[in-house]
């Protein structure tokens, strides 16, 4: 094991390693794991990956579970990282485009990178209970691992969730209820009743892992790349884990050696009726404001509040990024202009970073030649009620 401790992200306080954790105790915000990155690199090598499994766990000396028999897994990770030629030679300036396809995960989308390492650690711990609300996929995913270690699964989502996704829960075994209301009242109620019945809270940002499954996306993707990182990195965000993740695993491939201090620009990407990190980073603002009356067709970007938004923004202007909310027409459209031209059934999240890189380009932010590359981060054929 090469975990240290956990660390607040805002605060910095020091967590004990090896216990359940939440939230920071001194201040309520995210906790990081910390590793040994040093012990980490010695049999964790660049050349040694070739031999490893094709799964996330291949970079197990950065994840944080124990022992191999604790792990929870479904196969998840290695998605491929698509050439999108076609789509590239459809835009005024000429990049080197690609998509990185998360809707090739077990349960179809990138939350089950994050529920294999939350859900191994809740095991490693001694969880017999565990409880999450989602707005679609991520309960998908919580459902599926948690059926795989054996763990009773309580889920709270909005009702008007894509019915793939209640359905999906409902066929491994979990307790799904449905909330008149946003994915923020499915939280309330969970930190409402988790003491008394025993759960252990999954959500996103509120325990230290899915965080660390997530960031194997930014490991993934200088793999892919021959460990030069790209120059945009396109993000629909929500809860904002996938692109906190990764710039983590940024910072410990560098040190660790393996790339150099370039970044890529972080674009955070969002819904234009559901966009607090957009309007904090048009304001300037640190954190953001809850948005109120938020609605999107894209379930997973409907997220009023992120309890992560300074990392999120935080990363979006340290890779000077920025924040683009594009509208739901525009999204779904561009769900059909990339099958099209890619073959990538997308999920209306994962498209929205079709727009918004038009934007960038209109506004001359993204250049002639520059590698580029969108995160689809879920399967369309979960999103069926949001086309004609």
């Amino acid at each position: 094991m090469n975990v240290t401790h956990l660390e607040c992200s805002l605060c910095g306080l020091r967590h004990e390693a090896g216990r359940l954790h939440n939230l920071c105790v001194e201040c309520g915000k995210p906790l990081l794991v910390r590793y040994d990155l040093e012990k980490a690199a010695a049999s964790l090598t660049r050349d040694g990956l070739r031999t490893r499994e094709a799964t996330l766990w291949r970079y197990r000396e950065v994840l944080p579970v124990d022992e191999p028999e604790n792990i929870v897994s479904l196969g998840e990770g290695m998605t491929p990282l698509i050439s999108a030629d076609k789509l590239a030679d459809s835009l005024p300036v000429k990049t080197r485009l690609f998509i990185k396809d998360e809707g090739q995960n077990p349960t179809q989308s990138f939350k089950a990178r994050g529920m294999t390492a939350a859900i191994s650690m809740a095991k490693q711990l001694g969880v017999k209970k565990v409880a999450v609300p989602s707005a679609g996929n991520a309960a998908g995913a919580m459902a599926a691992y948690a059926a795989r270690a054996g763990m009773e699964a309580y889920i709270f989502m909005p009702a008007d969730t894509p019915r793939a996704n209640i359905v999906e829960c409902a066929q491994t075994g979990a307790n799904v209820t449905l909330v008149d209301g946003l994915i923020t009242d499915c939280g309330k109620i969970v930190a409402e009743q988790k003491e008394a019945e025993g759960w252990f809270d999954v959500s996103t940002l509120k325990e230290p892992y899915r965080v660390e499954g997530k960031k194997t996306m930014g490991y993934e993707l200088a793999e892919q790349l021959g460990w030069e990182l790209p120059d945009v990195i396109l993000y629909p965000t929500g809860g904002g884990t996938g692109l906190i993740g990764m710039w983590k695993a940024f910072d410990e491939m560098e040190q660790m050696g393996w790339i150099g201090p370039k970044r890529p620009r972080m674009i955070s990407v969002q819904s234009a009726t559901c966009a607090p990190i957009v309007r904090a980073y048009e304001q300037g603002e640190r954190f953001a404001a809850e948005f109120e009356n938020a609605s999107t067709v894209a379930s997973g970007l409907r997220v009023p509040k992120a309890i992560g938004d300074f990392l999120i923004l935080d990363a979006v202007r340290a890779s000077g990024g920025t924040a683009i909310a594009v509208t739901d027409d525009e999204l779904t459209k561009a769900v059909a202009e990339i099958g099209a031209a890619t073959g990538i059934f997308a999920a209306p999240e994962g498209a929205a970073c079709l727009p918004a890189l038009k934007m960038l380009i209109a506004d001359g932010a993204v250049q002639t030649g520059e590698t580029v590359v969108m995160f689809n981060t879920g399967s369309g054929v979960k999103y069926l009620e949001a086309f004609p």
